[in-house]
């Protein structure tokens, strides 16, 4: 590791910028991570406002984890539960595997909270193997303002301090994002959906064994809204509520209410999450909203540049939210190690390279909602996943579904996956139409032509 001249302040010490701050320092930046909670790891009064919905970490993530530390990628997914398919709660109770991948690949599960704590251990970790603070960890520290010169000024809590330049990675209401409105001329877009949902759990039984199989994503698909649960490393479930805010509003607004609802959509989950927690959750626990982030550019100058939930905040329907975020490290990193032509030259290959694939995560984000929710229990849905197998076991790499190819083919951009779908489709479609075309062929030789003069006519009236 060469020691580098410039400085840097990573804003925001979740997720995102604890990795950005582990892979600047790895490449020899001094990093100073100001983050505007308390440290969660001895701050009990805080960790209750880190979201507890589990994360599904997949290859991108890892693919990035081990780019910055292959040892440090292993310590902090040790207890990843690894989910190899859907698991398809109807009305009834029955349960039907619906698996991701076609040669077991699988994504895991893990809980938000120790993720971000063991990260904030592992920048303290390369401070002792290194034998300097090459991380530099200041909790309580909001960011007040940025003023850009010569050098990046930031001002916290009362305080002045200079930088090199800046990665912010603030999360959805990025303040980072806010004060480089006024310095760069930023096409930004916010977008709340239609979708509430109210954290719940599921307790690990009176033997401390998983209530269901520990190793799918569980959905309970109604449609218009749906509840869902991941596994926790201590045999509990995350589970979580979606559904449109006026159904919640109308429907949901006491614990009772919500009771009787359950009773009526979820009886199976019901069993097993208990009557008291389902009144005490929506007693109690806030309704989340559900919103959408882009901007572009990414960037300003050579001084600082957006990463994660700060550029492109998306809806977790895709389980790509984090692994996003980590894949933007892994790239910005590269990108600094490529450029012959400078800092500046990095971020702005950064804005061109990201730009189409971050919009068209967004969008897949956000489509997942349906088929969560509703086309999970389709028969053409179904049969699409088998033409998808089959073909992707005649044809190899030359037709993937596009599950595989966002899930467990980091190597493959998100707009490249897009693409990718809509020629599959295009192809599947022509194919219809070949076998609906032959069927009518074979068909016309046996009835008469005035009689297919009738039909036809009757379809178009």
């Amino acid at each position: 590791m060469a020691a580098r001249n410039e400085t840097v302040a990573v804003i925001g010490g979740g997720l995102v910028g604890c990795l950005a701050a582990l892979g600047l320092a790895r490449k020899g930046y001094p990093v100073t991570v100001f983050e505007m909670r308390g440290d969660p790891r001895n701050d009990v009064a805080k960790q209750g406002s880190l979201r507890s919905i589990n994360l599904a970490v997949s290859d991108r993530g890892i693919r990035a984890l081990k780019y910055v530390d292959e040892a440090m990628a292993y310590r902090v997914l040790e207890d990843i539960i690894p989910m190899t398919g859907r698991m398809i709660h109807d009305l009834a109770g029955n349960q039907e595997s619906q698996q991701y991948g076609l040669y077991g690949e699988a994504i895991n599960s893990i809980d938000r909270r120790q993720l971000n704590i063991r990260l904030l251990e592992e920048c303290e970790n390369i401070n002792k193997e290194l034998g300097k603070t090459m991380v530099d960890l200041r909790f309580h520290s909001k960011l007040d303002d940025l003023k850009m010169g010569e050098k990046v000024t930031i001002i916290s809590n009362g305080e002045s301090f200079q930088f090199d330049f800046i990665v912010g990675c603030d999360g959805a209401y990025s303040a980072t994002r806010s004060k480089l409105q006024k310095h760069v001329r930023m096409n930004y877009k916010q977008e709340y959906i239609d979708t509430c949902y109210v954290e719940l759990s599921i307790p690990a039984g009176p033997n401390g064994e998983f209530l269901i199989d520990a190793n799918h994503l569980h959905i309970w698909p109604r449609h218009e809204f749906m509840l869902i649960a991941l596994a926790n490393h201590d045999r509990s479930f995350t589970s979580t509520f979606f559904g449109p805010w006026g159904l919640v509003e109308k429907n949901l607004d006491t614990g009772a209410k919500a009771l009787e609802f359950f009773k009526s959509q979820f009886p199976d989950a019901l069993k097993i999450i208990g009557h008291e927690r389902i009144v005490s959750a929506f007693d109690n626990h806030p309704r989340g909203a559900l919103m959408q982030v882009n901007c572009d550019p990414y960037h300003f100058s050579d001084k600082a540049i957006l990463l994660g939930d700060a550029a492109h905040s998306m809806v977790p329907f895709y389980g790509q939210g984090m692994n996003c975020g980590f894949e933007d490290v892994r790239i910005l990193l590269t990108l600094l190690d490529e450029s012959s032509s400078g800092r500046s030259a990095a971020f702005e290959k950064y804005t061109e390279l990201r730009k189409d694939d971050l919009k068209a995560i967004l969008k897949l984000a956000l489509d997942n909602y349906k088929e969560m929710s509703h086309k999970v229990v389709s028969p053409w849905f179904l049969l699409r996943k088998k033409v998808d197998a089959l073909l992707c076991r005649t044809l190899g790499d030359r037709w993937l579904p596009l599950y595989t190819m966002v899930s467990f083919r980091g190597d493959i951009g998100y707009a490249e996956a897009i693409r990718r779908e809509e020629l599959h489709e295009r192809i599947l479609k022509k194919l219809e139409f070949g076998a609906l075309a032959a069927v009518i062929f074979g068909l016309s030789r046996l009835v008469p032509l005035t009689v297919w003069d009738r039909v036809i006519k009757r379809l178009l009236n």
